[in-house]
């Protein structure tokens, strides 16, 4: 039976994630710039009464697309340089035009960066600024006007914080994103470290086996010799097998075909390998295949080769049994059952190795539970395994 191996994650190198930062600082600086001039320029052609575009102007109109550039370094030097730089601006009696925008980004930019208070505060003074310029301006509409920079300031300043809030949640999905990576590569990792053993080690044991009886019927009974060197033929070409699929997985850069996961259809030839140990095995499948999944007949095969592999290498055991049936039947079946009972010493007070907490991982992976109970004499082993109804069905 070939092994069955997951594929590997793919490998993610570590990062560090951040708020996400928006758009890069020079691309908002040149275009609050290009928006700023050029617009101003247009807008200047149909305003006879204002005073003509200067160096001055011109200096004044690029200052504040400059202060956005220390959005990152200092943010809190971009407020006081749009604001100062727009404030000159229009009381120089320049051309109106766009000049409010690289003020009202820096508001946006401030709350954007985490500092409310400072970002509720320019946005005070902007805001104050306009219902004083309406009110001296002599226009009968003025606190409309006022009105409309005030409720402009405030939202400026809740569209940076929804921009922060936006960030905050996208750095934290993707946190999430890596934990979830990390736990499926550590998943992998204990599977893989499951399959090694269960693999590896089985195969040499029944090798470590027939060799025993070689050696053993090698003097006294040459007839049983050869059927023992074949059977440790068998073994070592099956572990070479596996071996080299192992070592295709581990080589993300080899091909790799997926070998057929083992299924309970196998569990006669697992039995009789078990046999040319000179383990008698009775195994009674009462379960039905088509209700149980792939998934739930890989666990249950490797727990009982896991098993017999213990019973054979440690128990002393001459007999085991193998039992398979399912609580309820037909669409009311809830559980896969697996026992596996021998006539060994049983764990003799030892504590359980690498063989039983895999047996144990690979139930609760599935949902369900396995205990080794000691009997007089042997030990039985008992696994429960959900069978999920769902997409079983061939």
């Amino acid at each position: 039976m070939q092994p069955s191996f997951p594929a590997p994650p793919r490998a993610a190198e570590p990062r560090r994630y951040r708020r996400f930062a928006g758009p890069p600082t020079s691309f908002i600086v040149i275009t609050v710039a290009v928006i700023q001039v050029v617009g101003t320029l247009i807008s200047a052609r149909h305003q006879d009464s204002a005073r003509p575009l200067d160096i001055a102007a011109m200096l004044l109109l690029l200052a504040g697309p400059a202060a956005l550039a220390f959005r990152r370094r200092a943010p809190l030097a971009m407020f006081p340089v749009a604001f100062v730089a727009t404030a000159s601006y229009l009381a120089l009696g320049y051309a109106w035009g766009p000049i409010a925008l690289s003020l009202a980004l820096s508001i946006v930019l401030t709350a954007a960066a985490g500092l409310r208070w400072q970002a509720w505060l320019g946005a005070g003074i902007a805001a104050g600024a306009v219902v004083v310029g309406a009110a001296v301006s002599g226009d009968p509409n003025w606190p409309l006007r006022a009105s409309a920079g005030v409720a402009w300031a405030a939202i400026l300043v809740l569209l940076g914080q929804a921009f922060r809030r936006r960030g905050e949640r996208f750095a934290e999905y993707r946190r999430r994103r890596e934990a979830a990576q990390k736990a499926e590569r550590d998943e992998y990792r204990l599977t893989l470290a499951r399959d090694i053993h269960d693999v590896v080690a089985h195969s040499l044991s029944m090798i470590n086996v027939q060799a025993s009886v070689a050696l053993h019927v090698g003097a006294d009974d040459p007839e049983k010799l050869r059927p023992a060197l074949e059977a440790i033929k068998a073994a070592s070409k099956e572990s070479l097998t596996e071996v080299r699929q192992l070592l295709g997985v581990l080589r993300e850069d080899a091909p790799l075909v997926p070998a057929a996961k083992p299924t309970l259809a196998g569990l006669p030839a697992l039995a009789k390998n078990a046999e040319l140990g000179g383990l008698r095995v009775t195994l009674q499948d009462n379960s039905d295949h088509q209700l149980i999944g792939p998934a739930q007949q890989e666990a249950a095969y490797r727990i009982i080769q896991e098993a017999l592999t213990n019973v054979g290498r440690h128990s002393g055991a001459s007999s085991a049994v193998v039992r398979l049936g399912q609580t309820g039947s037909g669409p009311t079946a809830g559980a896969l059952t697996v026992t596996v009972d021998d006539d060994g010493g049983g764990m003799r007070g030892a504590l359980p190795g690498n063989g039983l907490t895999g047996m144990k991982e690979r139930a609760g992976a599935m949902g369900g539970t396995l205990t080794v109970r000691e009997l007089q004499p042997g030990l039985r082993v008992e696994a429960a395994l959900p069978i999920h109804l769902e997409g079983n069905r061939p």
